[in-house]
Parts: structure tokens; sequence; C-alpha cells
């Protein structure tokens, strides 16, 4: 039986995302009667990437679990310094563990390294594309916090163009009725194809270039940083940084109520004072991370059938994906596979759309 990957969080039923949410939720209030559970498990962790709460918060999920980690944190401690190509390494990985995590600067890599993966293996992060475990972790938050997922305005401010977190957030609560206000600037708004799903799900959507304005509408706030790494130029980092900041007096303005959620590392963009407020979550939703991931590990690794197979499209052999960073750029012997959409072609492998 070929093995069931997470890639993208919507790639599962919602009953079963459910499941796992509520399989956190039991985990964290009784942590004890579930330390042994991946007794004789190996978890492979591939982080070609810097990280500091995704890969301590899956390496203490496993051994919490009671299973065993292996892997790199640094891709130049491995062969891939050599040269290895990221098919073989998840060949040879594949041999060794029970379960693989990987972490990979380039869009569509999480997929791409599925597909040649005899065991199961979950996205932390493929560029800035899609982060399906930080949307759990939100999604796990949001349900502690609010009791509910459905019918809330969540208002996402700062790195809307190249944030994963929140790409996979708005996929995900796409299939709770939730209004979105986007609160960024000209240059970092949404991809099309976010807006697109938006529309095509029937929730509505708000962009607002000031924080202030959206924070009295908003029941959630979920805050990002602007990602220097994500940027082509360090001068046009420097254009974008710091327009948005949160601060005691913004807070002012938002309901009581209002959560703050942030997938952290910040730098500047909430202020220290912020951290008092009891609507700040983020602390709080970054320990939840461990339980969601303790959920889907244990999930993964018992039920054979979580997640989605690993299929393609149509090939294209004289078509190349236009996205630089995308993982065909680098691994050249990958199908170069697409969808059909209108008069566009979308990779299969990052959702870039090619005008036809």
């Amino acid at each position: 039986m070929a093995a069931k990957h997470l890639i993208d969080l919507s790639d599962l039923e919602q009953g079963k995302v459910n499941a796992i949410i509520d399989l956190a939720c039991k985990i964290k209030e009784n942590p004890q009667q579930y330390q042994d559970v991946c007794r004789g498990k190996i978890m492979a962790t591939l982080f070609y990437e810097p990280s500091t709460r995704t890969q301590m918060s899956f390496k203490t999920a496993m051994l919490r679990l009671g299973g065993e980690v292996i892997g790199f944190d640094n891709p130049q401690n491995s062969s891939v310094s050599k040269g290895e190509s990221l098919k073989d390494t998840i060949r040879i990985v594949g041999g060794y563990a029970d379960i693989i995590v990987i972490r990979h600067p380039s869009e569509g890599c999480a997929k791409a390294a599925a597909y040649h993966s005899n065991v199961p293996l979950i996205n932390a992060g493929d560029g800035g594309h899609l982060h399906p475990t930080q949307t759990l972790t939100d999604l796990v938050t949001l349900h502690l916090e609010k009791g509910t997922l459905e019918n809330l305005t969540i208002g996402l401010c700062g790195d809307l163009k190249y944030g994963r977190t929140v790409h996979s957030l708005i996929k995900s609560m796409c299939r709770h009725h939730t209004k979105f206000i986007l609160i960024s600037t000209r240059e970092l708004t949404v991809p099309q194809y976010l807006k697109d799903l938006m529309n095509a799900s029937g929730c509505s959507y708000q962009e607002i270039y000031s924080l202030e304005e959206a924070l009295p509408m908003l029941d959630v706030l979920y805050m990002t940083r602007i990602q220097g790494e994500r940027f082509s130029s360090r001068e046009e980092y420097e254009r974008q940084k710091s327009v948005y900041v949160l601060d005691r007096r913004k807070m002012s303005l938002a309901k009581k109520d209002m959560v703050v959620l942030h997938p952290l590392p910040r730098v500047d963009e909430i202020t220290d004072e912020v951290d008092e407020d009891p609507r700040a979550a983020y602390f709080r939703q970054a320990v939840n991370g461990m339980y969601a991931r303790m959920a889907l590990i244990l999930t993964m690794l018992q039920d054979p059938q979580t997640g989605s197979s690993i299929h393609f499209n149509r090939v294209y052999p004289s078509i190349a994906c236009t996205n630089p960073k995308c993982i065909t750029q680098s691994e050249g012997y990958l199908p170069k596979s697409f969808s059909e959409s209108g008069d566009m072609l979308v990779c299969d492998y990052c959702d870039q759309r090619i005008l036809i």
C-alpha cells in the first residue's frame, strides 16, 4: 500500500482535521496517557533551512510520544552538500525512519519529496508556499481560545504575499464561513490563487491598508513578520519592514475578546507591552503546536489512510514553471506537471500560474 502524506492541510477531510484537533486537546489535558504510544518508532526531520520552533516542536512531540528522532538541521552537514538529489535523500531516509518531516526553501519541495517516499511524509514548510502544521497549530489554538472555528472575522496582517502560514490558514479557514480582512501594503497582498479560492468558497474578503481601521472589526488578528529571507533584494525588504506594528494603543481599538496570534518569530511587529494583554495568545499558540504535532504524528502512524496520495495531472515536457523558487528549478528530473485552469496552467508543485 502506498504511503499517505500531509502536504496541504486541505488534503484532509474536515472530519479528520476535527479528529486531530480533538486529539490534540485530549493530549494537552492528559499527556501522561500518551507518553509511550510511539515507542519503537523513528521520525526523521530533514530541515534544509533554519528553524527553531517548528523543528523543536516536532522533535519534542515525538520524544513525548516515546519515539526516537534522527535527521539534520543543516544540509551542509549531510550528503546534500555532496550533490545528492532530493529523490535519493528521501529514498535512503525512508529506509531508516517510519515517518519523515521536511522543511525546504523551495516551493513544492514537500510534494516532490513525498512522490519518492515509501513512508508518510509531513510538510513542515516549503518556501513561501504552505505550512500545514502551523495551520493545524492555529486551528487548535482558535478552538481553545474562541471555542469555535465557524463564522469568525480574521484579520491577516503583514506579509501576505510570501507568508506561507497565511496561505495555509486561508485555505483551511475557507471551510468555516470565515470573513477575511487582508491588511498589507499593495506590494505584499495575497497571491491571486488564494483570492480565487476565497471567491469560490463563498468567503468574503476585504483588502485594507490600515491596521487601525481593521482592528475594531476583528475576532482574531493574525500578525506576521515581514520576512527578509523571502525578498529578492535588501532594498525591497527595507521598504516594507516595520509598516505594521501592534502596540498597546492599537490594542485599545480592538474588541475585548479579540485574540492575537503570530506564528513567530517576531521582530518588531508586536511590541513587548502587548505580551501582558490577556488577548495575546501567541506564546500559548506555540505550546499548542507541540500538542498539534503529537496528535498528527500519532494519527498518521496509527492510521495509514491519513493524508493524501501523490499524483500528477498532465506532464508538459516543453513547458517549465516560471516560479524561480519552484523545486523543479533545482531538481530537473521531476515531471513538469500542470493542471489546467481556463487559459492558465497551474504548477502541480507550487501553484504558480502560467498563461497559455
